[in-house]
């Protein structure tokens, strides 16, 4: 039983295929196309606001150079939101639930950001590794302390991710499984379990949200230290 548990995080496949790339893809069909008209309709208006918004509230902190960004932070926060939740519809697969898609994400990213920082101003990048002040013997100590910080910066970015989503799902599937068994035997708890589901279904869409924004919030703030 608690391999069965586990199963919903396995890569599906198709006569040998793996079908994780249409996963992946499919969230791009869903996205409506703005049109030539003056007058969008309700869907495209309120994804161009919330896209605005979210671009607006990212880059404050950065400088002009960031800003070039936007673009690639504001499709990477509507993809992951996206997936995110299509991934709690019944008999769907959730591709950010499996560590490697999240670190492919994540490592070149940061990678991006490391290496901006290194080739505009290599002396305040740098700079990080050791903070102004710092007494002579801790030196050394500090250095290695601060590099093993900024290498663990995306292992960090995909395990969040990975490990918040698939927390939740795992709880849904307990959950649910638990409001099945009960119902012929304690109709009553079965209602309160089933409540119970339904609140925590509602926290995990808050919780599908808020990760893919603190995902792209976290790069935003790297990126803030490199340019």
């Amino acid at each position: 039983m608690m391999t069965s548990f586990f199963d919903q995080f396995a890569s599906p496949s198709f006569l040998g295929i793996p079908l994780i790339a249409i996963a992946i893809a499919l969230p791009w069909v869903l996205f409506p196309t703005p049109s030539s008209r003056w007058l969008n309709n309700r869907l495209i208006t309120l994804q161009t606001w919330f896209i605005n918004r979210f671009t607006n509230q990212l880059l404050l902190p950065l400088n002009v150079g960031g800003h070039k960004w936007a673009l690639l932070f504001a499709s990477l926060m509507v993809f992951l939101i996206t997936i995110n939740m299509l991934g709690l519809l019944p008999y769907t697969f959730t591709p950010t639930t499996q560590l490697s898609l999240n670190m492919g994400f994540a490592l070149p990213l940061w990678l991006a950001t490391v290496i901006i920082g290194m080739r505009n101003q290599p002396t305040a990048a740098l700079g990080h590794l050791l903070p102004e002040g710092t007494p002579v013997l801790l030196i050394p100590v500090l250095i290695i302390i601060e590099t093993i910080s900024l290498f663990i910066r995306p292992l960090a970015l995909g395990v969040r991710l990975t490990a918040n989503l698939t927390a939740g799902h795992l709880l849904i599937q307990l959950i649910a499984t638990a409001v099945f068994v009960l119902l012929p035997m304690m109709p009553t708890v079965a209602i309160l379990t089933a409540t119970v589901l339904f609140l925590l279904t509602l926290l995990e869409v808050a919780v599908a949200m808020i990760q893919a924004y603190v995902f792209v919030l976290l790069l935003s703030l790297y990126l803030q230290e490199n340019v």
